[in-house]
């Protein structure tokens, strides 16, 4: 139908409307000048298929003096009572001296003021009808002047409801935003894209932003608009590719999406790829939240911890998978919460000596059989567990109780669901178009491009995000092999050679490179691993030395190595003597951490206590020798949740830990001795302040192969030793002389097979002493009761 002659529209534009063909919407929408032969008027145009009638009225924005023209809005700016509260002090009062009483009774005054002089002055009018188009048209004899107006709307069922319009504002992202995205160097690409609760040209409300760079238009569904794409169309920015709009009076705890039209005619509806937060899965949508507004409590630590003090420091991790460390025992089914494993987790941290807690992903995830590595909230906690509020809250306490808390982090690749990142804007967007740079054939997942500024920009600002906004101390970067190699887990003909016709991916150095010195500048607390299982060069140096700049990478060849040598029966060890010498050969290559991780108790592979040989007994005495040499050997160290008291069965992430096993003799004096074992690393600075260099370490003996045993020394920097002996057979060495590095007094501070431990109490009487008789190329050396199974520490005291 031709509507020409009852509108200022043309057929053309209200077409684009219609058939969502508009990059800018607001070009024709909202409050517009309307040239006239009386001269320049005032046209309002409203798009609102199913409305029966509109009228407006002006509105005043409400003037904070001192406030930016765009800011961001807290719990407390919009009046609603904050979403969590928990963690810390209550929120702050007002100020309750004069001064304050006189201020705000004079800006009460003031607002008072100015309301009634908006209502004698405010303007009232009608809107037209434009057929069944579904627009609506104001003319206005009035010189024209942008205002701000609310529409009341009453709808064709009888319903009735006002906004104000949202074509009435200018964008929220400005050219330098843009400029800094389309360059990938926008830190604080949180604070633009996505949902972003803020107060902007006088006005709370919520503006959404969103990179969709080739869809055809795109829209802004959710519970305010019934879930019509056609109520809030969004603009692009220039040729950004940015899609944005602000809706003013929308806060917290708004569900929506975005409605996007590809070039090629399809309807996709997707998750905010930015979204702070997620509905509870199976449920898709995000949810609109607050960024800011959270009071932290943890200056202290956050000042003084960084780093590159963590080298110098122990480090003793415990990887815990959340939703399955401990569940609710009156509901297995159901997940603990943050605030829940606040009170049981950060006690146990504490208890059993550990300096940090990592935690497997928990990004928002559809599947929990994925244990968090398909991402599809990249910036979203899981609402398994709670709001971003309470996981800030446990960040918080944890970090008051000395425990820092590292994230695994997923940059390699992501999932295919199609409410997802995957084909965004029905292209490929976040991932490479051609399937042999774009897909993990084993995986069946997309690879993130990139090379692609605005994706490098997406994944660094979420690195930044955790570090800085929940004050997360590290990353630990899943898969970093997969990201190198472009033919990582590919065949011939099933990957694309890189410039040079290598298979090196020049794009994950320089996004790693990239990654890693902003982290220096921007995040200097915080820390990265590598989760790197080849031997490629130079990961733990810096850029600048031509390495990629992780902190710590985590050693797989050890751990495959030293679970390969233990699951041998003892009488066979002697044969695969070079398993457990072998790591020292690369010991100072990188900066390793010792991991006996997730990977290592599931899919078959049996718990850490299923892995020994042998019976009851040996399982637990093999146990304790083989953590016993894990916390004496260079190298951070970490473990699995349930290795730390002999966990019988593999794990299992749809059920709690058998915590039930700490009540058996056998495992809690596992359990005890595990925790005896952190302490003693925790408090003895030989273990841990010369790790990364070869003063710190000195081997006694690495070819006893006959007898399965090594010793060796460690030191820290002032000197301080301790002595450490492996017996990895059943047989007791009694006596065993050993060599010894100075004369005097060797004082017993560990002995893995203490009756307290559960082993046989074959020991050294609390010391031994030194005689000059040279041995192992020492002048000095005594003899030793090494227990069966067993390990041994002495501090040297002195003469």
């Amino acid at each position: 139908m031709d509507f020409q002659d009852s509108t200022t529209m043309t057929n053309d534009q209200m077409r684009a409307i219609w058939d969502f063909n508009c990059s800018d919407p607001f070009s024709i929408l909202g409050i517009h000048a309307l040239e006239t032969d009386r001269g320049l008027k005032t046209v309002i145009r409203v798009y609102l298929p199913g409305a029966a009638h509109i009228s407006g009225e002006s509105v005043e924005p409400e003037i904070i003096y001192g406030a930016a023209n765009t800011e961001t809005v807290t719990e407390e700016k919009v009046g609603k009572k904050p979403a969590e509260k928990k963690n810390a002090k209550s929120a702050k009062t007002t100020k309750s001296t004069k001064a304050a009483k006189a201020t705000k009774a004079k800006t009460t005054r003031a607002k008072k003021a100015k309301v009634e002089e908006s209502e004698a002055k405010k303007l009232v009018f009608e809107f037209v009808k434009i057929g069944d188009s579904g627009f609506f048209e104001a003319v206005l004899d009035m010189e024209f002047q942008p205002f701000f107006y609310r529409l009341n709307i009453t709808l064709d069922n009888g319903i009735q409801y006002s906004v104000i319009d949202p074509y009435a504002f200018l964008p929220v992202l400005t050219d330098f935003d843009c400029h800094l995205i389309k360059n990938g160097t926008h830190y604080e690409l949180y604070k633009k894209l996505g949902a972003n609760v803020i107060r902007h040209q006088g006005f709370n409300g919520v503006q959404f932003a969103v990179w969709a760079p080739n869809a055809k238009s795109v829209s802004v569904v959710g519970n305010f608009n019934s879930w019509d794409g056609r109520r809030h169309p969004m603009r692009m920015i220039g040729a950004s590719g940015i899609w944005e709009i602000f809706i003013p009076e929308l806060g917290a705890n708004e569900l929506y999406r975005f409605e996007i039209h590809s070039q090629d005619g399809r309807l996709l509806t997707k998750s905010d790829p930015l979204a702070k937060l997620s509905e509870m899965r199976p449920a898709t949508a995000s949810v609109t939240t607050h960024l800011e507004g959270y009071e932290w409590n943890d200056k202290l630590y956050m000042d003084t911890h960084y780093a590159t003090r963590v080298f110098g420091s122990p480090m003793n991790i415990y990887e815990v998978h959340a939703g399955s460390w401990e569940r609710d025992p009156t509901n297995p089914d159901r997940f603990l919460s943050w605030n829940e494993l606040a009170d049981k987790l950060i006690p146990y941290l504490k208890d059993m000596g550990y300096t940090h807690v990592e935690f497997l992903p928990i990004m928002e995830h559809p599947l929990d059989e994925s244990w968090g590595y398909q991402v599809t909230g990249y910036y979203s906690p899981t609402s398994r567990f709670g709001s971003p509020d309470e996981f800030r809250h446990f960040v918080d306490l944890c970090h008051q109780n000395e425990i820092g808390v590292i994230l695994d982090w997923v940059p390699a690749h992501f999932p295919k669901d199609s409410y997802a990142l995957g084909r965004f804007d029905g292209t490929a967007c976040y991932e490479h178009a051609d399937p042999r740079q774009g897909e993990h054939p084993d995986w069946g997942t997309y690879i993130f491009n990139l090379g692609r500024k605005e994706v490098s920009n997406f994944l660094i600002a979420n690195a930044m995000y955790w570090l800085r906004e929940f004050h997360c101390d590290g990353l630990r970067v899943d898969a970093v092999a997969s990201m190198l190699y472009l033919d990582y887990g590919k065949r011939d003909g099933e990957w694309v050679p890189n410039k040079d016709g290598g298979n090196i991916n020049y794009d994950t150095l320089e996004f790693l490179k990239h990654l890693n010195s902003i982290m220096g500048r921007l995040a200097p607390h915080a820390i990265l691993i590598a989760e790197e299982s080849t031997s490629f060069p130079c990961i733990t140096r810096p850029p600048e030395r031509g390495g990629l700049g992780f902190h710590y990478k985590w050693n797989m060849g050890w751990m495959n190595d030293f679970l390969t040598y233990m699951k041998h029966e003892p009488i066979h060890r002697k044969y695969h003597h070079n398993l457990i010498t072998f790591s020292m050969v690369y010991a100072y290559s990188e900066n390793f951490i010792l991991v006996l991780s997730h990977d290592e108790v599931v899919h078959g592979k049996g718990s850490m206590l299923g892995k020994m040989p042998g019976d009851n007994w040996q399982k637990f005495a093999n146990l304790r020798l083989a953590y016993s040499y894990q916390f004496a050997h260079p190298g951070k160290k970490l473990n699995f949740m349930g290795n730390d008291f002999g966990q019988f069965r593999e794990w299992n992430e749809k059920q709690s830990l058998d915590w039930h096993l700490l009540t058996w003799e056998t495992h809690g004096k596992l359990h005890e001795m595990f925790k005896t074992l952190s302490h003693i690393y925790k408090n003895e600075s030989p273990f841990w302040e010369v790790d990364h260099a070869p003063e710190g370490f000195e081997w006694i003996s690495c070819d006893d192969a006959d007898n399965s045993i090594v010793s060796f020394i460690r030191r820290d920097a002032h000197g301080a030793t301790i002595l450490c002996a492996f017996n990895f057979t059943p047989v007791p060495r009694t006596p065993y002389r050993i060599g010894l590095p100075a004369r005097g007094r060797w004082q017993e501070i560990f002995n893995s097979d203490s009756e307290m431990w559960g082993g046989g109490n074959i020991g050294n009487a609390g010391e031994v002493h030194s005689e000059e008789t040279p041995w192992q190329n020492r002048p000095w050396s005594a003899n030793i009761q090494l227990p069966p199974l067993g390990a041994v520490f002495f501090k040297y005291i002195g003469e």
